[in-house]
């Protein structure tokens, strides 16, 4: 009995030994998970990760980056870059440009820029180089052509390029895009429901037809490319729905679940200049359809609060380059919506006091690259008004009209903020103005109005 006692008190000390150790071995276990929670994930530990984007644009040579760690990046080609020094998870980082490209010299710009790392490498930063507009193309819709001209740098006169107008290789063009590198321009023939891609000579301006015209949806009116030159979006206005392509050196390819439905008569596209949100006018709907755009694949989701209502008949869509306001044109409300924007979420408020009565119906809007104004096509007045745009609010304040020929249909602002052109659909002219830097008053160009084709529809500026 007393070996007995002895063997069973062995074996109740061995268990609770035994006991005392697995305690041991699972607090150990709790605490080195409990300090993994706190410092990340075990692949974090030594990782570095990498800080880039997209250049478009660039023309010149010398443009250098910097990131606030010191880290210094020549650029000499547009598409994707890269910083060399890798970054740590937490690390902070901020882009900005170091020296400013010459021959020609451009200016240069960064969004998305700053941040903080987040496990994963940073991809979305955005430089965007821009000089005085070289090349202006004009979609002709009754004649079936685009006209181009070589603009004048020192007083933006407007003269035609060799061979110019070129054939259409679609019916009834009415809408330009071209892309940011400045490389192909796109078409979108009403006529036929297809989109039409031109090289651009960068020489000469000459245009040369690039393969055959793609399929879009039914009645396309209006296009717009991503500021990172990897997707091409179109308005149809009669299927009520947006078709997305793929990119590629002038290619163009719909990507899988193309077209999106938006709305009632989709008539303008803007995308904001992060590239991260796409807008929508729907003139039949009186509203402003928003998308997040998928940066990896182009497609489109709608985002909380969408659509946004505007005034009577939206035609046009303009945002200011810091990215905090957006206007719309109701061509048959005669007034212009103003909206404060949430960059984050893409979210849509009604300024107070908008929309704003303009006294016509305005049917055209752009903002100059500064941000400071925003000029109207007021096709029934035949006049361009410009406004004024509050910094802190974003409200707009009328400042002078202009004579324009009949029926300004379309505008553009050229990339230095120099210079404004209006296509007169019915005069079938093109008229050119000064920007007063101080005033920011339009004043007619010598030798303005220029001769364009027949229905001159739509301006874009290479």
């Amino acid at each position: 009995m007393i070996s007995q006692n002895r063997c069973r008190s062995t074996v109740l000390i061995r268990r609770k030994t035994f006991v005392k150790i697995l305690a041991s071995i699972m607090l150990s276990a709790m605490l080195g998970a409990a300090a993994l929670s706190l410092v990340g994930c075990p692949g974090d530990i030594g990782a570095k990760y990498s800080v880039g984007g997209t250049l478009t644009g660039l023309a010149g040579s010398g443009l250098k980056l910097e990131d606030d760690s010191g880290d210094d990046l020549i650029l000499d080609a547009n598409g994707g870059f890269a910083f060399g020094r890798g970054l740590a998870n937490d690390d902070a980082y901020s882009v900005t440009i170091k020296t400013q490209p010459a021959n020609p010299a451009q200016t240069c710009t960064v969004r998305n820029g700053s941040g903080t790392i987040d496990r994963a490498n940073v991809t979305n930063i955005i430089v965007s180089c821009a000089q005085t507009g070289r090349f202006a193309y004009v979609a002709n819709q009754l004649s079936n052509d685009i006209s181009a001209y070589a603009i004048d740098a020192a007083g933006g006169a407007l003269l035609p390029v060799e061979a110019s107008p070129f054939a259409a290789t679609g019916t009834a063009p009415t809408a330009l895009a071209v892309d940011p590198n400045g490389e192909f321009l796109y078409v979108a023939n009403n006529g036929t429901d297809n989109i039409s891609v031109y090289s651009i000579d960068a020489a000469s301006g000459a245009l040369t037809a690039s393969g055959l015209p793609v399929a879009a949806g039914s009645g396309p009116g209006a296009l717009c490319i991503d500021p990172t030159d990897h997707y091409l979006y179109v308005a149809n206005l009669v299927s009520n729905d947006v078709s997305v392509y793929t990119i590629d050196n002038g290619v163009l390819t719909q990507i899988a679940g193309s077209p999106f439905s938006v709305g009632a008569e989709p008539a303008a596209l803007k995308i904001d200049p992060n590239g991260t949100f796409l807008y929508v006018t729907n003139f039949g709907g009186a509203n402003i359809a928003a998308f997040a755009i998928d940066l990896g694949s182009g497609s489109l989701s709608n985002i909380s609060g969408s659509p946004f209502g505007t005034g009577s008949g939206p035609l046009s869509i303009a945002i200011d380059p810091t990215d905090s306001f957006l206007y719309a044109a109701n061509e048959a409300g005669r007034t212009i919506s103003e909206y404060s924007r949430n960059a984050s979420t893409g979210s849509l408020t009604a300024i107070s006091g908008s929309p704003i009565n303009v006294g016509s119906n305005p049917e055209s809007l752009v903002v100059d690259p500064a941000g400071r104004y925003v000029y109207a096509a007021n096709v029934a007045a035949n006049q361009l008004a410009s406004y004024s745009i509050a910094p802190a609010s974003g409200v707009l304040t009328l400042l002078s009209n202009v004579d324009a020929g009949s029926l300004p249909i379309n505008l553009v602002v050229d990339p230095s903020g120099q210079f404004v052109y209006a296509a007169n659909y019915l005069s079938g002219t093109i008229s050119a103005y000064t920007v007063d830097a101080a005033t920011g008053a339009l004043k007619p160009i010598a030798g303005s109005p220029f001769a364009a084709g027949g229905q001159p529809h739509c301006i874009a500026i290479d």
